[in-house]
């Protein structure tokens, strides 16, 4: 049976894709800490002290309750609608590297409030950040949708990314939700909540 043969240069490329994915595991567990810091520092503003509630930035008073947070369990539209739901979640999203789909969602709930004079404008970022084929963010639709978007937003209305924002929050329902509320993230910040409410 006759052998493989591996040119000398075909075999340095394969170590060199060797290395490249000893190199993406590093980086990816290095993600992973500074995620985890990132996450924990989130938590700390977001999870009240008991006695004192925890200022926020506009110096309001945030208090997470165990209440809240169980709600988010019931719909992802729940989460999306509670600020602090949309902060955890977005950051466990940053953690699968899928936050793009977070973001375009709510720029998709920021443009639906825009006055009609600065409706073009968006509508260009929008589709330059998150549809077009090189977005930087760009957002996981087909062929056909990316093309029917383009279209619209080049005629905007306040309704130029509704199927598309419909889409990526059905995706967001069906893939990052279900696996957001069997997450640590999500289960530890339960628990902590309980804990707390109980003493």
């Amino acid at each position: 049976m006759p052998g493989f043969f591996f040119p000398h240069n075909n075999m340095t490329e394969l170590n060199g894709k060797e290395d490249c994915k000893l190199a993406e595991g590093k980086i990816h567990k290095k993600r992973q800490k500074a995620f985890g810091a990132d996450l924990k520092n989130y938590l700390k503003c977001m999870v009240p002290h008991i006695e004192s509630g925890i200022k926020t930035s506009n110096s309001r008073n945030v208090m997470l309750s165990a209440e809240e947070v169980i709600q988010w369990s019931q719909s992802l539209e729940k989460l999306l609608a509670s600020q602090s739901g949309q902060g955890v979640f977005r950051e466990f999203l940053k953690s699968e590297f899928s936050e793009e789909n977070m973001e375009f969602w709510l720029a998709c709930e920021d443009y639906k409030k825009t006055k009609p004079d600065h409706l073009h404008g968006k509508a260009e970022r929008i589709y330059e950040e998150f549809v077009q084929s090189d977005a930087i963010k760009q957002i996981n639709i087909d062929y056909q949708m990316r093309e029917a978007t383009a279209k619209k937003a080049q005629d905007p209305t306040h309704t130029s990314f509704d199927e598309v924002q419909k889409t990526v929050y059905i995706l967001m329902e069906r893939d990052s939700y279900p696996r957001f509320l069997k997450s640590k993230v999500y289960l530890n910040l339960l628990n902590q909540l309980q804990t707390s409410t109980s003493k």
